[in-house]
């Protein structure tokens, strides 16, 4: 009969593979930081209140829910990650304005001699004033968004609208939080 009986030495080096590989592993996840947005910079002892108008719609195809959302949206954007109080007061400290400029349905992929997706493009013009500062920054945001060909826009708005609003949103807060 011959009964294996491992020996301390051979469990040892077993070992020594499974925790060179935890500790590698370990420290690669660690070395790996996620990249967050929400390094927002602000000097909270000059600023303080925030003033939010209403986004509004200039583009040539209107969507009526589009900029009550994409508001919204960044309102709650900026009274989740930063500590500024929302006024309605034109001496708030920043102020941000601006209108949806591009909503814009183009074909991006053929198959069959048709179209197969179709990209709809969102954008906006932004407006923020640093009323601290004096300064005044003028940028666009756009986003696109594939959906399938065979739905009709309003199915695929229905179905984007809510990534539509959070890119929109975000994208916006980035550029003007995180000077990014």
């Amino acid at each position: 009969m011959n009964n294996f009986i491992p020996h301390r030495k051979t469990n040892r080096l077993l070992r020594t593979p499974v925790l060179f590989l935890f500790a590698f592993s370990f420290f690669t996840l660690l070395s790996c930081g996620v990249y967050t947005f929400r390094d927002v910079s602000i000097d909270y002892s000059k600023i303080k209140t925030i003033k939010i108008s209403y986004i509004e719609n200039k583009a040539r195809y209107v969507n009526a829910q589009l900029s009550p959302r994409v508001t919204d949206g960044l309102q709650q954007k900026i009274a989740s990650y930063t500590k500024l109080t929302r006024t309605t007061n034109d001496d708030a400290h920043y102020q941000i304005s601006g209108y949806i400029n591009n909503y814009n349905v183009t074909t991006s992929a053929i198959a069959a001699k048709q179209a197969a997706t179709n990209r709809l493009t969102v954008g906006a013009h932004i407006v923020f004033k640093n009323t601290v500062e004096n300064k005044t920054q003028e940028f666009d945001v756009s986003r696109d968004f594939d959906f399938a060909a065979n739905l009709t826009l309003q199915e695929a708005e229905g179905r984007l609208m809510d990534d539509i609003v959070k890119n929109l949103s975000d994208e916006i807060f980035n550029r003007i939080f995180s000077n990014w």
